[in-house]
């Protein structure tokens, strides 16, 4: 059949965790403890990444960097990152269970693409520990998708390596990529699906990128609030993403489209010749 067989989901950001804020909160406080001050902004540049990956990219920024020098007179080296993580694990996992909540939209979603026939897999920047944690408080909160691929299951390569959404592809029994769509609200799952040569779907509202909690969105005003949506849709098209949608809801009729194009003949922006 030519049609869409799957979607592979990202959790926090995209389908638990409105805004991401479980491990952003947690990076800044860790570098607040070795005395180096970071932006929430840069916190969440490298959102999507295996954690100790992210932890390794922000101590690359410049800025970054640079306050590490002038703090430890050297440049960073792998066991401050190591140092880092040991931290972060903890401080994350104390915190993980009470940001599991599904974001609006996402259980009715689910249950209409389960309706029209479709897999549901997952990837993570989590590790299989994390997710030890964050799985089956989802589940209590009525979110399940059929399978989820850590890092820790493909050898600690994460995104923006496509090594996960084969994984699920496999598992799941999805017969090309073409086939399936990859959804998130990070750079690195835009960059994921790409490389996997997946449909690449950025969800905008609830993002990382977007960098808003539920509250703040709601309290900006509406001119704002479009501001913002427009930005981030802008951000995950240039990083290759096929389609933006605002919200989870909107899917379903994504799905349909994808569907008639690739019966059409049409492939992702990553694989189109």
């Amino acid at each position: 059949m030519n049609r869409v067989e799957g979607v592979i989901f990202d959790w926090a950001g995209t389908t638990v965790d409105f805004g991401c804020f479980a491990p952003v909160n947690v990076f800044v406080e860790i570098f607040k403890n070795a005395g180096i001050d970071v932006t929430m902004e840069e916190a969440r540049g490298p959102m999507g990444m295996l954690k100790i990956d992210h932890i390794r990219e922000m101590l690359s920024m410049p800025r970054i960097s640079e306050l590490w020098k002038e703090k430890y007179g050297r440049p960073f080296n792998e066991q401050d990152v190591e140092n880092l993580y040991a931290e972060f694990e903890p401080a994350l996992m104390a915190s993980l269970a009470d940001y599991t909540n599904p974001i609006p939209g996402v259980l009715e979603t689910v249950e209409a693409l389960r309706k029209l026939g479709l897999k549901i897999g997952s990837t993570t920047g989590y590790t299989a520990t994390m997710m030890d944690v964050v799985v089956p408080q989802a589940l209590k909160n009525g979110y399940e998708p059929d399978y989820y691929v850590t890092p820790d299951d493909t050898n600690g390569v994460g995104r923006p390596y496509p090594y996960m959404i084969f994984r699920n592809m496999e598992q799941l029994k999805l017969s090309a990529p073409w086939k399936v769509i990859k959804v998130g609200d990070t750079i690195a799952d835009i960059q994921e699906g790409v490389n996997a040569g997946v449909w690449s779907v950025g969800v905008v509202i609830g993002s990382s990128e977007m960098g808003l909690s539920l509250d703040e969105y709601k309290a900006s005003a509406q001119a704002d609030q479009e501001a913002i949506i427009n930005k981030t849709a802008r951000r995950f098209k240039e990083k290759g993403a096929d389609f933006t949608i605002r919200t989870i809801r909107e899917l379903p009729e994504l799905i349909e489209t994808i569907s008639n194009q690739i019966s059409e003949g049409k492939r992702p922006h990553s694989i189109q010749h």
